[in-house]
């Protein structure tokens, strides 16, 4: 007799005993419109997303800023290539 391998997901153990979650993940895919996420969860995230949005906001006012693009003054380089 050959020995039963050890498994170290408890996903098949899970859904053996229950059957539930592939029943639920079947009917969240099937109605995608009654699904929603807790007012709760939505609120989180909403102030999570505005702190960090003030937070690049600050860091972007606290860098230094690099001129990418400087103006140039008088003649363009082209024009003294030739």
């Amino acid at each position: 007799m050959t020995r039963q391998k050890k498994t170290r997901s408890l996903a098949d153990k899970v859904h053996i005993r229950t059957g539930k979650r592939k029943d639920f993940k079947k009917w969240r895919h099937e109605n995608p419109d009654q699904v929603t996420s807790s007012t709760r969860f939505t609120q989180k995230k909403r102030q999570q997303r505005k702190l960090q949005a003030a937070r690049k906001q600050a860091r972007q006012e606290a860098g230094q800023p690099i001129a990418i693009h400087p103006e140039r003054e008088g003649t363009s380089e082209k024009d003294d290539r030739d």
